[in-house]
């Protein structure tokens, strides 16, 4: 069993110092993993429903700090040298696809292919008002921005056409080894496991599930996959075990 530590990128890690040593004692410990939030910003007074709490409201409020996943991940990544760093998740569609491909290409680059991509798509739409991303469509968009991410790792000069993304004869450098990064699908609803089965190198279920739910929606997943053409045991189930913030559950 491997174990991971989740939003680990909050609150008092947000410091380097505080962020330096929990990531070089989790690898000194052999802690598989540390995985990292995302929020752009948090609005004030928010009306969308959290949907990993009782009562729709995000644990630690509204006013913490939160620094951009992949940033964060840049600077402990320069601190390790084995344990493994993954957003859990970004907000995939209120990111520019291709701008998000080539930061990743980077910081696989820079960590020795230690990086995998958790993606979502959101909860909180007044953070995509604020930053001018669209609230509708945006399970589309997730899909065509993976697609899109995939094109530019892997091809010499890559192209994609779709409905919301499109380019042609695009050379983004440096490209991570294989032509890939693991994306790993986030969340707990249905169609987050459809889209895992059809997409995805890997599941993180949102939340902690019951045994029951968590048995339903992977069976989402697996029938998604073999839908699809997968091997659903292709497919790596993620559940990071630990947050510096809530302790072991």
């Amino acid at each position: 069993m491997k174990f991971g530590i989740m939003i680990a990128n909050t609150g008092p890690y947000a410091d380097p110092e505080v962020a330096a040593t929990l990531a070089t004692a989790a690898e000194e410990v052999g802690i598989d993993s540390l995985w990292t939030a995302d929020h752009v910003v948090i609005a004030d007074g928010y009306q969308s429903a959290y949907p990993y709490s009782e009562d729709g409201r995000l644990p630690a409020g509204e006013d913490w700090d939160l620094p951009d996943p992949i940033v964060w991940l840049s600077y402990v990544a320069a601190l390790t040298a084995t344990i493994k760093l993954a957003t859990g998740v970004v907000i995939l569609p209120q990111r520019n696809p291709v701008v998000l491909a080539k930061q990743c290409a980077t910081l696989a680059k820079l960590s020795n292919d230690r990086f995998e991509l958790g993606v979502g798509v959101g909860w909180l739409a007044e953070e995509f008002s604020i930053v001018g991303a669209p609230w509708p469509r945006r399970g589309a968009r997730t899909d065509e921005h993976i697609e899109a991410m995939r094109a530019l790792w892997a091809q010499d000069r890559a192209s994609y056409a779709g409905e919301f993304v499109n380019f042609d004869g695009a050379i983004c450098r440096p490209q991570p080894a294989g032509g890939t990064i693991p994306i790993v699908i986030g969340g707990h609803s249905k169609a987050a496991a459809t889209r895992a089965g059809r997409l995805g190198d890997g599941f993180f279920p949102g939340g902690t599930p019951s045994t029951s739910d968590l048995s339903d929606i992977l069976a989402v997943m697996r029938d998604a996959a073999v839908l699809a053409g997968r091997d659903p045991e292709s497919i790596e189930v993620s559940s990071p075990s630990w947050s510096p913030r809530r302790g072991n559950p």
